[in-house]
């Protein structure tokens, strides 16, 4: 899809410290409808920051910050119910059942209990984990849990999607419905960031890919792009260079000596 228009995301000299520790160092972003961003970098990087002070979780920030062109400074909660969050690890209110939950979310981003009720059902269904729809959520699997996550992100339709780790515990089937159901939603005009240590996934699914280092932008482009201001291939090899951790190698082979004595 060729983006085009007002930027969804725009981030201007974005700053944020936790008391005397400078997280992010001046962040410039614009991001456009329908494109599908590899956010990623090593832990410590500051990914996890700028998308909580972009669903509003964080404040004490320094910098411009807009979501469908409005600064979120303002105060206004309303963007936040076109938006879809799927954090690496998620408190889920287990004593709740998955109806209970999913009904519950709906409602928090405005939508109707039944239609909620109805749709929520659905999705489960087609993510195989339909039977379990009226059961509590302690009783669910590491990878029911993961689904459970992946529909109430996607419930109420958002415009923008965060994804961090969505395939963890994934079997091999789901991963291939959440991919295709990603490439639909990208071609229908959602934005979707997508945060992962899973260098080729990261490859394959997005159009521009967004390394952060030490709180600063190491690249911005396509996987092409990045090949060409890079001397290494794989995206992983390029994240290694660019973030300066090349002892991978040495550290691996120490790891097996200790192993064999």
């Amino acid at each position: 899809m060729n983006p085009t228009g007002e930027p969804v995301v725009s981030i201007r000299d974005l700053r944020m410290s936790y008391g005397s520790k400078e997280v992010l160092r001046g962040i410039n972003l614009e991001i456009q409808r329908g494109q599908v961003i590899g956010y990623i970098g090593p832990n410590g990087a500051g990914k996890s920051t700028t998308v909580k002070i972009l669903l509003g979780i964080l404040d004490g920030y320094q910098g411009e910050v807009k979501v469908f062109g409005e600064d979120i400074s303002s105060g206004s909660i309303e963007y936040k119910k076109r938006i879809g969050y799927v954090p690496e690890t998620a408190d889920v209110y287990e004593s709740l059942t998955a109806q209970e939950y999913l009904t519950f979310v709906g409602e928090l981003c405005g939508m109707d209990h039944d239609a909620a009720d109805g749709k929520a059902k659905r999705l489960m269904s087609l993510f195989s984990i339909g039977e379990g729809y009226s059961a509590r959520i302690s009783s669910f699997s590491k990878g029911m849990k993961q689904k459970l996550l992946i529909i109430a992100s996607l419930l109420h339709n958002p415009d923008i999607l965060f994804f961090d780790e969505p395939l963890s515990g994934l079997d091999a089937n789901s991963v291939m419905v959440f991919k295709e159901v990603l490439s639909e939603l990208s071609a229908q005009g959602k934005t979707i960031f997508y945060s992962s240590h899973i260098m080729e996934v990261v490859e394959k699914i997005s159009d521009r890919i967004i390394i952060l280092n030490g709180g600063r932008i190491m690249a911005d482009g396509t996987f092409d792009e990045l090949k060409e201001q890079c001397s290494e291939g794989s995206l992983e090899e390029i994240f290694n260079q660019l973030t300066g951790f090349d002892q991978y190698r040495d550290i691996a082979n120490e790891f097996i000596s200790v192993l064999k004595e």
